[in-house]
This record gives C-alpha cells, structure tokens and sequence, in this order.
C-alpha cells in the first residue's frame, strides 16, 4: 500500500513549471520581434520569410535565455 502525502512533491515533470514554457517568435531584420504569438515553431517558420532576414526564434520568459 502506498501513502500520499498531500503537498509533497512527486516525481517526474510539473507541467506548470514556468522554467519549462518556451515562447516561439519572428525576430526581424530591425532586431524586432513580429507582434503576434506562434502555438508551435513550426507555425512561426511557415510565417516567417527568410529571404527577407526574418529568423525563427524561442526564448524562455524566466530565464530570457535564447534555445
């Protein structure tokens, strides 16, 4: 029989980790990020031109470290 203690922490990923939520952007050649979100990094690529010097970027909002 296995005992929970209530509050503890468990193992295993907490989905609500905010270190583990990664924004997906369209950085511009002006050094700009477009103003829209993207659900996925592939819908920002699909947006994105790169002929044009827009880079497909991500980001973690807690750390502002790049991916």
């Amino acid at each position: 029989m296995s005992t929970t203690i209530p509050g503890a922490p468990t193992a295993g990923v907490d989905d609500d980790d905010p270190r583990e939520h990664i924004e997906v952007g369209v950085l511009l050649p002006t050094g700009r990020l477009v103003g829209r979100r993207f659900a996925s990094r592939a819908e920002a690529q699909a947006w994105a031109r790169p002929e044009e010097g827009e880079q497909v970027v991500e980001w973690n909002l807690v750390c502002e470290c790049a991916v």
